[in-house]
Parts: C-alpha cells; structure tokens; sequence
C-alpha cells in the first residue's frame, strides 16, 4: 500500500480463528425448504443482482434511444446479449455491452466491465412503472473526467454497492493497478447471505457433528424467537449508511459494530429532528423509534423471504396497534387506532394510513420512495421544515398543522422539548454553549443513536470540561455512543486521556477500539507504558486493516494524508493525496496540499508544476489561485 505502511505500524494481533464453513449456492436449499425458496425466488433480494440471460431484463433494448445534456445513448441487441452505445459529451463513443442487470423496480440499473474486473453503473436507468428511460442526475452537469461521471469511483460496484447486492462477495482491491480481482459465492442476496455458509448446514442433516462455534443446525447465524437483536443488525448491515471495515459480506451473525461504523444523525443525512433527508436505508432511522425500544423487529413486519410486508395497508400496524393487542408487546395501549377519532381523516383516504402520518416518504433514484423507519408522531410545531401534515397539506405552514393537531389532542403529553431543536442550533452554528447537547448525550432515557449524535455535535465545543462530563458515556452500553464519545477527550489533560481511552482500546467491539486508536495519534508513545502502547499498537493495526479495505476510495487517501501529516511524514503525505487526485480529480482539497506538499519535499518550482497542473482541471479554484499569486517569481 502506497501510503499506508508508512502512516502506520503494520502490528496485528494473532487471532485463532475457527474454521468457516463453505459457501454452497441458494440451490442446494430449495429441495428442503420449497415454500421458503419460492417466497424468495420473486423477492427484491433474490432479484437485487441477475445475469442477462436470467431473463429479468425489463428495460426497451430494441433501438431506443436516450439524449440527456449533451450525451446519448442507443440500446440494442446485440446477439445474445444487450449494448449500450454511449456517446459521452465530449464526443467520444464507446460501446459497452451490458454485463448484467440491478433490482426489478420501481427502476432497473444495469451494470457495464470498463475494464476487466471493474463493474461500474450506469447513470441512465430504466423506469419500470413508467416504461421510459431517465437519467438519475439530471441537473449534474458531468463530463467523463469528473469523479462523479459514472465511469468514476463513486459510481464503482465492487466498491460501493457490491457488497449488499452479493453473496459471500469479496472486493479484492489491488492498490498497486488500481484494479479490482472480486469474487462472490453467488450474485443476489442468497440464502446464505442472511444464515451464513450452509456447508456445515448440510453435515448437520447427514447427521454429521456440528461445531461449537457454530448454531445447532450449523449456520454461523441463528434466527428465532429471542433473536430480535442479533436479526435486526443481520439486516441492518445492508440497510443502513455506514462505513464498512471489512473487504466484502462480514458473516452472517457478526456484530454490526465489529463490522461498520454507523453514520449518526448528522447534517446532510437526517433533518435535525432525525427525519430522513439523505438516502440512509432505514437503520438509522429505526434506532430513534419507540418500537426498536420495545423489542419490535424487522421481521415483526416484514416477511424475511418474500421481503414484503406482512399484511396489507394498516394491517400491519394493527396487528400490534388494535383494541386486541400484542402479547409480545406488553406495554402497548390496547384501544382503536385505525379509526377517524385518532387520524382525524375520512377512512380509507390517503391521510387514514398509519404511514403517511408515521412514516414520511422521501423519494431517492428519481422514482423510488422510501419510508422513514422511525415512526415518528408529527411535530409541526417545532417548527423545523419538514413534517407529515405539510408533506400532504402543501398549501398550508406548519403553524396550522401544529393548530389542527392541538385542536385534535389538546392534552397530549407529547409535545415536549425534542432534541431536533438543540441539533439545529448546534448544526447552524447559533450554540452559545454546549449545555443541551451535554444534556442530550447524558440522558440515559434518550435513544443511542441520538445520545452518539449529540456527542459528535459536541465535537465543536470540546474543551477539558466537556470532556470530564462526557467520560462516563465512554462506559456507556451502547457502542455507539462509546465511539462518539472518544473524540471528546481530545481537550482533557494529557493524563486524564491516557485514562479515560484505554480501557476502550480493550473494548469487545472493533468500531469502539478503531475510535479509540485515531485518539491515540496525538497522544505521544512516550508517556504510555510499554503494556499500553503493545495495545495501542494493536488497536492501530485493526484501524490499519479497516483502511486497506478502502483503498479505492479517494476519501480514505485524505484521512492517509492527514495521518501523514500528524507524523510529519511529508514524503507519505504527498503520496497520499497524489492518490487522492488520481482516483478523483475534482477533489479540490487535495490540490493545495499537493502544491504544498511537493514545495516542501521537492521545491518551488515542482511546486509550481503540481500548480499547474491543478489549474487545468480546477482553474477556478480560489485556493489554487491564491498559491498561484504566491509562488509567481
């Protein structure tokens, strides 16, 4: 790796592995498990990656034609398979012949080999409800040299997208080509990407012994009654906005945290109330709800092999929601919801179904609605932007719909202070202090996911103080709290840091030992004992190995920059953003640093080279122009 081995000590620690059972294909299932099979073989898993000559191709190949700003495209037949005949806006035309195909609907994606190994998607989809061809961004304006044309990294399949779209799949990136060796077990969400390599599975029916280490039936995934838990991040992996450690599918009964690092409820991803703004794929979203609080699964409203809903309409919500109850449910309040006395709208109207009051939609891909999973009761009179009321009432403001819901229930004890109005204080950078964010993060009563995010909101405000408030949340049950909560020590005195973040270096969870790592950068070896910088060392090595799964991604390259730059390894550092640049041209904050970078390592005038060569591509840019003033002789 070219930056990475010298950022950091490559020191991993040996680990006994048991052995892992192999990976067989969805067909050795079906013979025992037909119904189940059957359910699965017309799902959205089962479909979310096929082959051409699977015969799910949906989309217009006979000569249509698609023009979008500049570029177009002919789709066609082309013997026993489908083209695609771009011609990009500089004039250029390529023909890419369809490798294969993404989803059913309400779109279709199809895939194109730019080079052996490398899959990337295409840009131009298909639109399965509508019958037409439609272009998912269609107000970007990107020419094929820009890092987001889909010909660029962030519209990679082996990198980006693979991972939940396979079985057993495994990236093998090589940094040294810049190519990509992947592999899976089967294309689609398989059998044994939910229960785990089913060759033990298999042994355990010819009556053979199975494993310790495995469940009793040989899976390295258990699922039933009192799994809620485990089934739940089983899901969450895929549906979820994260970041992956490992290089491909973790097995299936891995903990979610040893696995990922889950994004928070940040600005750009959520509304400061914690809505869905961005894609985030449901996860995030289910941690805030009152249902994940009390035990609710996926899998309570959600067929696992058929992946659709588990009764139509309001039905799935009154399974649970009704006079009748839910045994599981204990707490629940038995009384009539599906009725105009609690929605207030004429039954059977679009206002009358639980989602649209409880599960706003937002619309991703251009045509494909997603609900939020929070399940949220709708709170106009916050008064931040987006509600359910207004969502449906477009020409009225949130202040009626906050008057009509008062009108509806004038002595609700739900409208209380909502952490959505100190995350949008804090997020707009109008805080005159950190003391309700402090009480966010320390409210035991509060929702992980919202204690984390009030956590790395604090971030702005660390001081020695802060720090001494938030250690107790590095003890905290949840990992994702003790994850955010590390970078709060930063402003805490040198020995109150050694501490309070070496215990979490230990920590049974990978995500909360690579936090712990990163904090560890600025704190000098020299004032650790040798027994704590054999585990620094040893947490370094895992934060190493989540890094090297990444390498094809530019932002990575940035943080290897940065790391460099900590160590004052200018050669390293350089490197690290020349990476940057050549996997994504565009990323304007690597320029200057490059410019920089190679004065100090090699002088003004390979200074003034990089300069120039910025400037071609970036020749707007304020930062580089400014350099430019300076190195001009």
């Amino acid at each position: 790796m070219r930056a990475v081995a010298v950022v950091l000590v490559s020191l991993a620690p040996v680990l006994t592995v048991a052995q892992t059972p192999d990976y067989v294909g969805s067909d050795q299932c079906v013979e025992c498990h037909k119904a189940e099979a059957e359910a699965w073989a017309a799902s959205h898993h089962a479909l979310a990656w096929t082959q051409v000559e699977d015969g799910h191709v949906v989309a217009d190949f006979d000569g249509t034609v698609f023009e979008h700003d500049g570029m177009s495209v002919d789709f066609s037949m082309a013997g026993d398979g489908l083209q695609a005949r771009v011609t990009e806006k500089d004039g250029v035309t390529t023909p890419y012949d369809v490798h294969s195909v993404v989803g059913i609907e309400p779109l279709q994606q199809y895939l194109f080999e730019t080079e052996p190994g490398r899959l990337q998607s295409f840009d131009v989809v298909w639109d399965t409800e509508n019958r037409r061809w439609f272009h998912l961004y269609p107000d970007q304006d990107l020419p094929p040299d820009d890092g987001l044309h889909w010909t660029g990294p962030y519209k990679n399949w082996n990198a980006r997208c693979a991972e939940c779209h396979a079985t057993g799949f495994e990236k093998n990136y090589d940094v040294e080509t810049r190519s990509y060796g992947s592999v899976q077990s089967e294309i689609g969400v398989g059998c044994e990407a939910c229960h785990g390599p089913g060759s033990a599975h298999i042994d355990w029916t010819q009556d053979q012994p199975v494993s310790a280490d495995l469940s009793e039936y040989g899976f390295t995934m258990s699922w039933g009654r009192g799994r809620t838990e485990a089934e739940i991040q089983q899901c969450a992996g895929c549906h979820s906005r994260r970041e992956a450690h490992g290089d491909g599918n973790p097995l299936p009964g891995t903990s979610y945290h040893d696995a990922y690092n889950l994004a928070v409820l940040r600005p750009g991803l959520y509304h400061p109330d914690g809505q869905i703004l961005d894609e985030v794929y449901v996860y995030g979203s289910f941690l805030q709800s009152k249902m994940y609080a009390q035990g609710v699964g996926c899998m309570n409203c959600h067929d696992p092999h058929s992946a659709t809903l588990k009764a139509e309409g309001n039905g799935v919500c009154t399974q649970c929601h009704s006079p009748a109850g839910n045994p599981d449910f204990p707490t629940l309040s038995d009384r009539e919801y599906d009725t105009p006395l609690h929605h207030h709208h004429p039954d059977d109207s679009e206002g009358a179904q639980c989602k649209t009051c409880h599960m706003i939609e937002r619309v991703y891909m251009g045509v494909d609605g997603r609900r939020d999973h929070s399940f949220r009761i709708p709170r106009p009179d916050l008064g931040l932007g987006e509600d359910a009321c207004t969502d449906c009432h477009e020409d009225e403001d949130q202040a009626w719909a906050a008057e009509q819901i008062a009108a509806w229930f004038p002595d609700s004890a739900r409208r209380t202070p909502h952490f959505g109005t100190a995350f949008h204080v804090a997020s707009t950078g109008q805080a005159d202090g950190p003391d309700a964010l402090l009480e966010i993060a320390t409210n035991a009563e509060a929702a992980g996911i919202v204690r984390a995010t009030a956590a790395y909101l604090l971030q702005p405000f660390a001081s020695a103080e802060v720090a001494a408030q938030t250690a107790p949340l590095l003890l905290d049950p949840d990992p994702l709290v003790r994850a955010n909560a590390a970078p709060l020590q930063r402003q805490a005195e040198l020995r109150d840091q050694v501490q309070r973040l070496e215990p979490l270096l230990s920590d049974p969870t990978l995500n909360v030992r690579i936090s712990a790592a990163k904090e560890f950068l600025s704190i000098p070896a020299q004032s650790l004992a040798p027994e704590q910088q054999t585990r620094v060392a040893q947490s370094m090595a895992e934060w190493q190995g989540a890094i090297a799964n990444r390498l094809d991604f530019p932002e990575t390259h940035l943080v290897l920059g940065g790391m460099a730059l900590t160590f004052r390894n200018a050669p390293a550092a350089e490197r690290a953003f020349r990476e940057v640049v050549a996997l994504d041209p565009q990323r304007a904050e690597a320029w200057p640093m490059l410019v920089q970078l190679a004065q100090i390592n090699r002088g003004a005038e390979a200074a003034r080279d990089v300069l120039n060569e910025g400037l071609e591509i970036l020749p707007q840019d304020a930062n580089l122009l400014q350099l430019k003033a300076q190195l001009t002789p």
